[in-house]
């Protein structure tokens, strides 16, 4: 991927933290490869080269910085730069835990494994297996200085599924054992048989406008499930047979996000819990390049101005998030709320933590294939939308790695009692697509309209055609400046 060098001089002498995990200098005289807000003295640029991610950076034979850490960086706004099927292998590869073959991969991507290391190549510059052991690795060595978790639960957490091979890529990637680091880092060793705790630290470019973030979740938090308090997010969580709860602080001064975690039954997927919370929290959005855009129409200026730092906030799970929506047509965020409260209470999973406190899991598609959704308050065509969703969920003609917005409007629109508004919420949130905008909501024409009038949805899509690709941020914009209301 191409990259502005006059651009990343200035940015790596400034140590400008906008520009935080945008790009990575590597040092050709001492083989490391650091982020642009390195503490280290700034070497000569004759001595350096550019990369746009860690993975080019490694491909290249250049080994992380052990002082900056290039494995705490925000990820690359780049990669939303790629192919959509690029784009679409990525997310693949990162929501399991388990590494796929390239075969594998370009079997389910519909295209042969030849043409898919050909694209890897022309828009990345590395193959699909140097992506995937280039993030995992980074994503382990994290763990091994800030976690006291078994260096054997690193490998298997970050995805490996042998001691040997974690150790190998890991030695390749780093020039020392996974033990070495572990012995230079601060962590202490797990207790053997004490409960998992784990705390994990999400950095991001700054600014971040966590209360909006906050304020956001906390009108849609379902009961047992989740709980906005005190400036932390708390919620239930079950990922490869890994159960628990997770809550979440801000800490501004260090730009970055305190996730501390409580776990039943292991650590195996910390890696799947750390990139559905960078997504959750659109921690690696372009602030910048948003701002640009949107900020030449006045009133998101305005709203821009009183809210920097404007984050999309998505999904913890799509199907959630879609299963919501569906709830939430044509009626207010409260009422929404309180019927997918309902929803969890008869149909979701109770367990207790290691404190003795209960908590509740969203039910999954599998849990609801009999469900009647009786005494919900539904009417009877929403139910049968319901029903007719979760049905072609698991059947797989609903596709959550869909990379493309006209495509998953399509298919989902597709089932009987979803109309465009459902489908591009689901898209702005459950899919975190950028340029999703349902036109038609409520909230969105009032905020476009006059004191004695509303906008048509077709005034609005012909306004947000100036904010292409960020309509969704456009929207989220909409809904901050209304006086008073929710969305839905």
């Amino acid at each position: 991927m191409k990259i502005d060098t006059a651009i990343c001089t200035r940015a790596r002498l400034a140590r400008d933290r906008r520009f935080d995990g945008r790009f990575f200098t590597a040092v050709k005289t001492t083989g490391i490869f650091c982020r642009p807000i390195c503490p280290a003295r700034s070497p000569l640029e004759r001595n350096v080269t550019y990369f746009a991610t860690a993975a080019e950076a490694a491909n290249a034979g250049f080994r992380p910085c052990l002082r900056c850490r290039p494995d705490c960086a925000p990820g690359s706004p780049a990669w939303g730069l790629v192919s959509t099927t690029v784009q679409r292998a990525l997310k693949l590869m990162r929501s399991e835990r388990e590494p796929q073959s390239v075969e594998r991969l370009a079997e389910r991507l519909g295209i042969s494994s030849r043409y898919l290391r050909r694209l890897f190549a022309e828009h990345l510059g590395v193959s699909p297996l140097a992506v995937w052991q280039t993030e995992r690795a980074l994503f382990a060595f994290r763990l091994l200085r800030d976690t006291p978790l078994a260096i054997a639960e690193i490998a298997f957490a970050s995805g490996f599924n042998s001691l040997r091979r974690f150790n190998g890529v890991f030695k390749q990637l780093y020039q020392r054992t996974p033990s070495e680091v572990r012995r230079a880092g601060s962590a202490d060793g797990m207790a053997k048989g004490a409960p998992a705790r784990v705390q994990l630290s999400l950095d991001y470019r700054p600014p971040l406008h966590w209360p909006q973030i906050l304020a956001f979740l906390g009108v849609r938090a379902l009961a047992g499930v989740e709980r906005v308090e005190d400036g932390i997010y708390q919620r239930s969580f079950e990922l490869d047979r890994y159960r628990g709860v997770l809550r979440v602080a801000h800490e501004p001064e260090h730009h970055r996000l305190l996730v501390e975690i409580s776990s039943q039954g292991g650590a195996t997927g910390l890696y799947l819990l750390n990139q559905r919370l960078r997504r959750l929290f659109d921690l690696d959005a372009d602030s910048a390049a948003i701002a640009t855009v949107l900020s030449r129409d006045p009133l998101l200026a305005r709203q821009l101005e009183m809210a920097p730092g404007l984050r999309l906030p998505g999904a913890w799970d799509p199907f959630e998030t879609a299963l919501r929506a569906i709830l939430g047509q044509q009626i207010s965020v409260a009422a929404a709320t309180t019927i997918a409260g309902r929803l969890v209470a008869r149909y979701g999973t109770t367990f207790v933590d290691d404190a003795g406190t209960k908590h509740t899991l969203f039910p999954t598609a599998e849990q609801l294939a009999q469900a009647d959704f009786a005494g919900l308050g539904l009417t009877r065509s929403r139910t049968k939308t319901l029903r007719g969703f979760v049905a072609a969920t698991r059947d797989g003609r609903i596709d959550f790695t869909q990379p493309s917005l006209d495509s998953w409007c399509t298919q989902v629109t597709a089932l009987p009692g979803i109309g465009d508004w459902t489908a591009q919420y689901i898209a702005m949130r459950g899919l975190s697509m950028p340029d999703a905008f349902p036109a038609s909501d409520l909230g969105i024409l009032q905020a476009l309209g006059s004191a004695n009038e509303k906008a048509t949805p077709k005034a609005a899509l012909a306004r947000a055609e100036h904010w292409r690709p960020w309509r969704a941020y456009g929207a989220l914009l909409l809904w901050q400046s209304l006086k008073s209301g929710e969305p839905r």
